[in-house]
């Protein structure tokens, strides 16, 4: 007869959970194009979210569990005169800037938004600031460039969409490790929190990207960003971690979830990620089709310069990425917003035949128009392999697609190839006007000119920004 005792001795913290304790702790930012990046990805971010205020679906989903709580030095939501709790502060907040799916992003072996950690940088900070701790707008800075690397990092060369979670489960890691800084937590309590984060991992499994499920996703980031502030002010309470949490036997997340192995990276944590971020400017649609778009608009200037229109379009390809053929190439109806700015097709066909496309191509009343889905049925999408190779080039991190149209009469066009979308780091001298317009279109609808012009002169330069204290910079988007 035998027996067998498990140890009760707990082992050290997985390498992992330190690596990303030791940079947040540690890491001093030096990187000058990070800091600027930052400040650009933080008034982007802001935009979106005041953007994704205007549509009602977004907004009834925001506000205090119960209505009318305020709480005494509560969390301050962009465009609303909530006062809330930093955790239901950091689902408003998260909510609302990943709505239009209009926010950044970055794309490699797994993809994602990292801007989405402000809804629980913003939500802590703000609150943090109103008790009376003195951050200003370079902690929230530094907090979104580590989050953004923490996040990208562990993206770089891991999928985790292949194993059924959804990419937010980054973004609560990543917000759980800086929200644990600003809180005053200690190295051994930010690997504690880090743990918890990933012990959780399996709530926010994915359906995201599965046909006719697109619903929920809108609102996963500000789940997790909630999630993540919780996880942080438990552990401050003495909460205990899980040292082994990744690498444990049988129960761990790797051999529950990645089949026993271990996370791979390409690089230690810097500031890569922020330096490489991906802005969406141009077109609110899933960074995969950006370039595809772009090249859309080209040819629907050809056609008009022709003398012709969609009407007479045959067939149109579409050479693209492995990972736009897995995930945005979508067939049959689109039964909401959701899903069609999440296929490739239907964001090449809107501006072939209207020559724009906006938040508003998505809603059900542009969608009715049946040229939308007769265009659809004549586009083929097709991996090219070069550009999936390029794709995950960290020198290059391109995101190309190439559209190739046929008409009625057997003419076919030039072909349109577009490799680097506007908001990429390699075209971000012509970006960054056009992504400080998007910022001024996003606060046109909430605030009148005198106040606009407080906004824009506070964020445009990078030291006076960064000097603000963080309440009186979130008191700038307070509702009029």
């Amino acid at each position: 007869m035998s027996s067998h005792a498990e140890s009760a001795v707990r082992p050290e913290p997985d390498q992992v959970l330190q690596d990303i304790a030791d940079y947040v702790h540690n890491y001093q930012i030096d990187s000058e194009v990070a800091w600027e990046t930052a400040r650009l990805c933080l008034i982007d971010t802001i935009g979106c979210g005041l953007e994704g205020l205007r549509f009602e679906a977004c907004a009834r989903l925001l506000g205090p569990v119960v209505e009318g709580t305020v709480v005494p030095n509560g969390t301050r939501v962009p465009g609303t005169n909530y006062q809330l709790d930093p955790i239901r502060g950091a689902f408003n907040i998260g909510t609302q800037i990943r709505w239009l799916d209009f926010n950044d992003c970055f794309l490699a072996a797994e993809w994602g938004h990292p801007s989405d950690n402000l809804g629980a940088i913003l939500a802590v900070a703000d609150h943090l600031a109103r008790k009376g701790q003195p951050l200003v707008v370079r902690d929230i800075l530094e907090s979104m460039i580590k989050a953004h690397e923490i996040q990208g990092g562990l993206a770089l060369l891991n999928s985790f969409n292949r194993v059924g979670l959804d990419h937010v489960v980054l973004v609560k890691v990543a917000s759980t490790a800086v929200v644990s800084k600003l809180l005053g937590l200690d190295r051994a309590q930010t690997i504690d929190a880090i743990s918890q984060a990933w012990a959780d991992g399996q709530s926010l499994r994915t359906y995201r990207h599965a046909p006719n499920t697109q619903s929920r996703k809108s609102w996963a980031a500000g789940d997790a960003c909630a999630r993540a502030v919780n996880i942080a002010y438990l552990v401050k309470q003495g909460e205990k971690g899980m040292p082994s949490v990744l690498t444990a036997k049988t129960w761990g997340f790797y051999d529950v979830l990645f089949k026993g192995k271990p996370f791979e990276f390409q690089m230690s944590y810097q500031s890569y990620i922020m330096e490489n971020v991906l802005f969406k400017i141009s077109y609110p649609a899933e960074f995969h089709a950006q370039t595809a778009v772009e090249a859309a608009h080209i040819l629907h200037d050809k056609l008009k310069a022709i003398g012709r229109t969609s009407d007479d379009i045959k067939s149109i390809r579409i050479r693209t990425q492995e990972a736009a053929m897995r995930i945005i190439n979508k067939r049959g109806p689109l039964d909401n917003f959701a899903d069609r700015d999440h296929d490739i097709n239907y964001m090449v066909a809107f501006p072939l035949i209207f020559g724009k496309l906006t938040s508003e191509s998505y809603v059900d009343t542009a969608a009715a128009d049946t040229r939308i889905d007769a265009l659809r049925a004549k586009i083929t999408c097709v991996e090219e392999k070069r550009y999936s190779v390029d794709y995950h080039d960290p020198a290059k991190r391109s995101i190309s697609n190439a559209l190739l149209v046929e008409l009625n009469d057997g003419t076919v066009l030039d072909e349109v190839e577009v490799e680097y979308p506007v908001g990429h780091k390699r075209r971000r001298a012509e970006g960054t006007p056009l992504l400080m317009q998007k910022f001024k279109n996003h606060i046109g609808p909430h605030y009148d000119q005198a106040h606009q012009k407080k906004i824009l002169e506070t964020v445009s330069d990078a030291s006076t920004l960064m000097s603000v204290p963080v309440d009186k910079f979130t008191d700038l988007f307070v509702k009029q």
